[in-house]
């Protein structure tokens, strides 16, 4: 398999060495072997969903390639949402907020001359 698979687990628990999963993903790994590696991965549920999802790639010709793509997809999912995002927001323009203001000011005086004129 490809060295750079070998890092996946490179944060998880040290009771897994990436080398013999790489091994036991290939099934290089003898039956006694085997045996004991599934048995670790009973303690830990996050290893073995890991394992599980790492089997899948087994029948692809390049994992990495895959990651990549799935990757650019999130990556352009992402700018999408975002772009959405800023449509939808209102846009920074110092003069409709100016406007308002001013708008509400000329409101304000007139009730005040109003009321006291009616006064």
């Amino acid at each position: 398999m490809n060295d750079d698979l070998l890092n996946i687990l490179s944060n998880s628990n040290k009771d897994i060495d990436n080398q013999k999963l790489m091994d036991y993903l290939s099934d290089k790994l003898s039956a006694e072997e085997r045996h004991e590696f599934e048995s670790n991965l009973l303690n830990s549920e996050l290893e073995s969903d890991a394992v599980e999802g790492l089997e899948h790639f087994k029948n692809t010709k390049d994992p990495l390639a895959f990651a990549e793509q799935l990757n650019r997809n999130l990556q352009l999912q992402l700018q999408k949402k975002k772009s959405a995002k800023e449509k939808r927001r209102l846009k920074d323009n110092p003069w409709i907020y100016s406007t308002i203001i001013l708008i509400i000011l000329i409101i304000l005086i007139a009730f005040f001359v109003i009321w006291k004129y009616l006064h």
